[in-house]
């Protein structure tokens, strides 16, 4: 595998080190002892699909809170998406930064998004689907979230945003975020 390392510390685009032939290519999509060698949580606890049925649906912004914060490693598996993290740790170097990157079934990409930072992407085709590994258990309670059009963060989403649930388009922004949770 292939770590490049985003705006955001500690968030890494990953990508397959491929090796081809007339059959088509093989690759690692996950090592621990690699993830552990970048300084990257290598634990899984939990694995996620998320199928979207149109372009510009938009999922996110989303993180745990405190104790529950959770690492992700996203892979687009069909379609596309803009993902992005967005870096929530008040003690970062790279605080209130986000970085977004194309995942697609054609790039192989992956995104790590370290502990502590918002996560959400815009299905960029139809039919899309998102394969995520999570380093911690989903905790209802721990569910936060701010708002994706956050001016103070200014995400250019790449394209229109069609389809939202009224929970992600109602979340506060990040200011508010910070003055209500102890991240």
């Amino acid at each position: 595998m292939l770590f490049t390392q985003t705006r955001v510390s500690g968030a890494f685009v990953v990508d397959l080190d491929r090796h081809e032939d007339e059959r088509g290519f093989f690759a690692r999509s996950w090592c621990q002892r690699e993830f552990q060698a970048h300084g990257l949580d290598p634990c899984v606890a939990q694995c996620n699909v998320s199928y979207n049925h149109f372009a510009g649906t938009l999922r996110g912004i989303h993180f745990q809170a405190h104790p529950h914060e959770e690492a992700k490693l996203v892979r687009c598996t069909k379609g596309a998406i803009y993902d992005v993290v967005v870096d929530l740790r008040q003690r970062s170097e790279t605080f209130r930064q986000h970085d977004g990157v194309v995942l697609s079934e054609d790039n192989h990409r992956a995104l790590y998004v370290p502990e502590g930072c918002g996560h959400g992407f815009l299905t960029l085709t139809d039919k899309s689907e998102v394969f995520y590994q999570m380093s911690q258990y989903y905790e209802p309670t721990a569910g936060r979230g701010l708002r994706w059009n956050d001016p103070s963060l200014g995400i250019q989403w790449p394209e229109a945003v069609r389809v939202i649930s009224e929970r992600d388009r109602t979340y506060p922004d990040l200011q508010r975020v910070l003055e209500e949770n102890a991240l």
